[in-house]
């Protein structure tokens, strides 16, 4: 299951690219490369992070705990470890749900 944030899909990302996505700075995404062993970029000749689609999807599920839910560190690495699909699920609803939030409040704003 994907977690795509951009209809275009790019095989790199840079670190800015990725920081720009969850509006963080580019420290904090270099912070949860080295808490999170799921994050694992690539580094081309110069040391530049290229990060892949299923990196981005990882950041954004550790973004959803830590920020979202308000999760630990150590509480959002625990619970990849338990259960990442239950998590990835959790994110689709919430998804799903603000989308129909969006919507129903439009069609208010209409009548």
């Amino acid at each position: 299951m994907s977690l795509k944030n951009k209809k275009s899909e790019k095989l790199f990302y840079s670190i800015g690219e990725v920081a720009d996505m969850f509006n963080v700075n580019t420290s904090l995404i270099r912070y949860w490369e080295k808490e999170f062993d799921v994050i694992k970029p690539r580094k081309n000749k110069k040391g530049n992070r290229l990060f892949t689609q299923i990196d981005v999807d990882n950041f954004y599920i550790i973004y959803h705990l830590v920020k979202e839910r308000g999760f630990t560190l150590q509480g959002a690495k625990d619970k990849l470890k338990e259960n990442k699909e239950d998590t990835i699920n959790n994110i689709e609803i919430v998804k799903s749900l603000n989308k129909i939030k969006s919507f129903l409040l439009e069609i208010k704003e209409q009548l």
